[in-house]
């Protein structure tokens, strides 16, 4: 059964009015008047952002959209809608939900998509009405034969689920996308607080339409804020593909997803589920610290995944909201964009997820450059030439000839953005810091550094620590420059160590060891800015490292236009 999938990211924003984006002409850039807006990721073409599904053979946008203004006013919640063919280039439709019912007339919120035949997709959404009370709601399309599904017609019955009994109605939002179980019956998960505890409430139903409680919680920890945005979806053991949602193949693990409110981090939990009896058991719950699990350890949050059935894949996208102030996303009239979206695995030793950036986004390279065999001696730098640098997807593996003299961890660094943040870019080591600066100034006045740095523990195994570091990236002095940082379970004895980052005007995206690690970051320089940006690779260690091998790419423009200039080209 195919899913349709509408990331229910929970405060993304989108423009008043449809714009064509600047041509694909632009290369290294973003123009002096719009130097952070990127060139390959989606974003709408002015104000407040917010994220998909598929349906013969289009894939579908839908992400929270505030038609007054870029900075985020949650009552003016609507559903902004756009498609696309290949989760690349995209085009802008007229939103699809607006706030016009008395149960949302203070905001159409987050919710999902849900295929209850193969030809027929419905949504299930957050309203908010004049009281604050939040409430599940359903709509369907008004014209199925319309490809791009442009207009949706609410039900006569809504809201179809409310906030009763012990539910607080001010933390209640964002239905799942629902599954099937093997009785026939319909299940949806809804984010929600009690007691200052987060936790996922579940739901049945036999026709989409009258829905029950669960007499317990699906799942409920002790130590987390409201959860926003739940997702529940299966994962295949030891298998290159997705499967979809409701699927009930016996080699699965279950992955629970909540984006934790005030915090604003998405964190995961693995688990075996039993359709049978609703029980998620899981491997390791939330301890509330450093070591749970996440997407993502930069700015990334409200995300949520869809199965992608010609392709057998599962699609993880992540809202990434600004780190610049309100004056500036005035100014820069918009807010907010979706991380490149991600592939999604479980990893061979089933501890973890595996992301990758999806094979779609290649088509947009070009003039590559390649490095080969290269000493990087202790405390120097080598330039990348040849390559747009402020638009660019750069892939790099490094050999490690001398690990054994890593300097040791002490037991006590348990928490890896700490120690990022005390152990920045210009702090030498022995193996590390190494990597690559990017959207760098000529003379390294600017500078953001995507770099490793290797450990020894006690018992003779080896820590790998993956950072990026923002201390250095702007001239500009009101920006979150917070440091990221991540343990990757990599070990550099037997493994070579990679990185992957995607570069895009004020967004950087980096995979280390092949996806093991993520952090997203936003920057916003003022000298390395369009084709004044550079790229190197750097080794601030001691030691010496080698590049067996570097990549990079300058990337094209996506196309971004409205429905009405498509339908005229």
């Amino acid at each position: 059964m195919d899913i349709l999938w509408m990331v229910g990211l929970c405060f993304l924003l989108v423009g008043t009015r449809i714009q064509r984006s600047p041509g694909n002409d632009r290369s290294a850039s973003a123009s002096l008047e719009q130097p952070y807006r990127t060139a390959f990721h989606f974003q709408p073409p002015k104000n407040w952002m917010g994220g998909p599904m598929y349906h013969n053979g289009i894939y579908h946008l839908f992400y929270q959209y505030n038609p007054y203004s870029p900075t985020g006013y949650l009552f003016n919640m609507t559903w902004g809608h756009s498609v696309s063919y290949d989760l690349v280039n995209w085009i802008y439709l007229e939103p699809a939900l607006n706030k016009d019912q008395p149960y949302d007339v203070n905001g159409c919120w987050s919710g999902s998509i849900t295929l209850l035949s193969e030809e027929n997709p419905v949504i299930l959404y957050t309203g908010v009405d004049n009281e604050g009370i939040q409430t599940q709601n359903l709509a369907w399309p008004k014209n199925l034969s319309d490809p791009f599904l442009r207009e949706w017609v609410k039900s006569p019955q809504n809201p179809l689920i409310s906030p009763i009994d012990d539910i607080d109605p001010e933390y209640f939002r964002d239905p799942t996308t629902a599954w099937k179980g093997p009785d026939g019956k319909w299940r949806v998960l809804v984010g929600n607080q009690m007691n200052g505890h987060g936790q996922a409430l579940l739901y049945t139903s036999e026709d989409f339409v009258r829905w029950t409680r669960s007499k317990n919680p699906f799942y409920s920890p002790n130590n987390t804020l409201m959860w926003e945005c739940p997702d529940f979806y299966p994962v295949s053991i030891n298998s290159k593909y997705g499967v979809d949602t409701s699927s009930q193949e016996k080699f699965t693990r279950h992955v629970l997803k909540a984006s934790i409110i005030v915090i604003f981090h998405d964190y995961y939990i693995l688990g075996n589920y039993s359709a049978e009896t609703d029980h998620f058991s899981v491997d390791i719950d939330f301890k509330g610290d450093a070591s749970d699990l996440r997407y993502d350890y930069g700015k990334f949050y409200a995300s949520k995944t869809f199965f992608d059935s010609p392709n057998k894949r599962r699609v993880l996208w992540g809202w990434v909201s600004e780190s610049d102030t309100g004056s500036d996303d005035i100014k820069k009239g918009w807010s907010g964009l979706q991380a490149i979206p991600r592939s999604i695995l479980l990893s061979k030793n089933e501890k973890q997820l595996i992301q990758w950036p999806i094979k779609e986004i290649e088509k947009l390279r070009e003039k590559k450059v390649s490095i080969r065999g290269k000493e990087l001696k202790g405390g120097s730098v080598l330039r990348v030439p040849d390559i747009t640098a402020s638009q660019a997807d750069v892939e790099v593996t490094f050999d490690l000839r001398s690990v054994t003299e890593a300097e040791l961890i002490d037991a006590s660094w348990s928490d890896p953005q700490l120690l990022c943040s005390q152990n920045t870019a210009s702090v030498r080591g022995k193996v590390g810091p190494f990597g690559l600066l990017v959207l760098a100034s000529k003379g390294l006045k600017e500078q953001t550094a995507v770099f490793f740095r290797v450990f020894r523990s006690s018992h003779g195994k080896y820590v790998v620590l993956m950072c990026s570091d923002q201390s250095r990236s702007s001239l500009r002095k009101v920006l979150d420059k917070t440091t990221y940082g991540a343990f990757m379970d990599v070990d550099p004895i037997h493994e070579k160590i990679s990185l992957r980052t995607l570069i895009d005007h004020s967004i950087i995206e980096s995979f280390g060891g092949e996806g093991r690690s993520c952090i997203t970051a936003r920057v916003y320089p003022e000298l390395a800015i369009g084709d004044e940006a550079e790229l190197y690779a750097f080794n601030n260690g001691t030691l010496d490292v080698y590049i067996s091998s570097l990549n990079a790419w300058g990337m094209k423009k996506a196309h971004l236009v409205s429905a009405n200039e498509e339908g005229s080209q």
